[in-house]
């Protein structure tokens, strides 16, 4: 059983562009954790290329509290990588991930904390309600799980959020995940160990509007299910299931109406319902084509072995050495 005073607890923030907010953040996260003079701290703010000036701040933060560490990555590598990074560089016995926009509450830290030290490998703040939810992320959110939960064989909770606590047994296995199409929660769920939730409202944000637009995130819905399922790679089989008694039927109803004199009346010639019948089967093939293709792309990439990150060392404050 892990006791706070004896033990490092390492915050991972990602961040990109959030220089307008990021004081108010960073105020309310340092006030929860000096509530409790018991938690010993470091809070890696991981900035993913920003244009702005969030790499200043964080490093006049880090001026102020030397608690206070900046992993500048060389150009914007996408949230998922930047959490990984984050989650790479923690020294803590336990990582707690959360987002910089404030909706993610710091209050419930030391909830998450109190699992921790009652033994939880894994605690996860469970979205129940985010206002000012539009309606395509909504239900894109459900169509995105339901779909997850039938093809991948990991099953993710439907408001699971990236606000989580590790335990760093737990941080030692992700970092021996080198896949670059990711996400982190995914990756994390896939480990196994028993998972605790604690549910939560999400907070407006406390500035701006958010940077994942409707096409990272279906980039993110497809990167997720390549990366956890290779259940797409027989939607082709199961189609061809179907197809070919279909096809069969076409063509005994083809015969016999060939031979009994067209009793059904179709008035159709022989060479439409080819036509048809080759359409669908090119549609077919186009699809089963598509569908390899994702995953070619991905091996592609995997086998390039590139790192999934690049640190720029000199921009950053306190990053590990290596």
């Amino acid at each position: 059983m892990a006791k706070a005073e004896d033990k490092l607890v390492s915050i991972v923030v990602p961040v990109y562009n959030e220089v307008l907010g990021l004081q108010a953040f960073h105020d309310s996260l340092v006030a929860v954790l000096q509530a409790d003079t018991k938690i010993e701290n470091e809070i890696i703010y991981v900035d993913d290329g920003s244009t702005d000036r969030t790499a200043t701040l964080v490093r006049e933060l880090h001026s102020k509290n030397p608690a206070v560490r900046l992993v500048r990555l060389s150009r914007n590598f996408g949230k998922e990588i930047a959490t990984t990074a984050g989650i790479h560089e923690a020294r803590g016995d336990c990582v707690i991930t959360l987002d910089a926009d404030g909706q993610h509450p710091v209050e419930l830290i030391p909830e998450f904390l109190k699992r921790w030290q009652a033994g939880d490998k894994v605690v996860i703040g469970l979205r129940t309600a985010n206002q000012r939810e539009g309606l395509v992320k909504r239900y894109g959110s459900k169509l995105f799980y339901w779909l997850i939960n039938r093809l991948a064989g990991v099953k993710l909770v439907p408001g699971a959020t990236d606000f989580r606590l590790i335990d760093r047994t737990i941080q030692q296995e992700f970092v021996r995940m080198t896949e670059h199409g990711r996400i982190t929660r995914g990756l994390i769920d896939w480990l196994g160990y028993q998972r605790e939730y604690v549910p939560f409202k999400a907070n407006p944000r406390l500035h701006g509007e958010a940077s994942y637009s409707f096409s990272k995130l279906f980039k993110l819905a497809i990167d997720s299910v390549i990366s956890l399922s290779v259940s797409p790679l027989f939607i082709a089989a199961y189609i061809g299931a179907v197809v070919l008694p279909l096809s069969v039927l076409v063509g005994l109803v083809m015969v016999v109406d060939a031979l009994v004199g067209d009793p059904l009346n179709l008035n159709v010639s022989g060479s439409a319902y080819v036509v048809v019948l080759l359409l669908f089967l090119v549609g077919v093939l186009l699809v089963s084509q598509g569908i390899i293709g994702l995953y070619l792309s991905h091996i592609h990439t995997e086998t390039q072995n590139r790192p999934l990150y690049v640190v720029d060392k000199q921009g950053s404050t306190g990053a590990n050495e290596g």
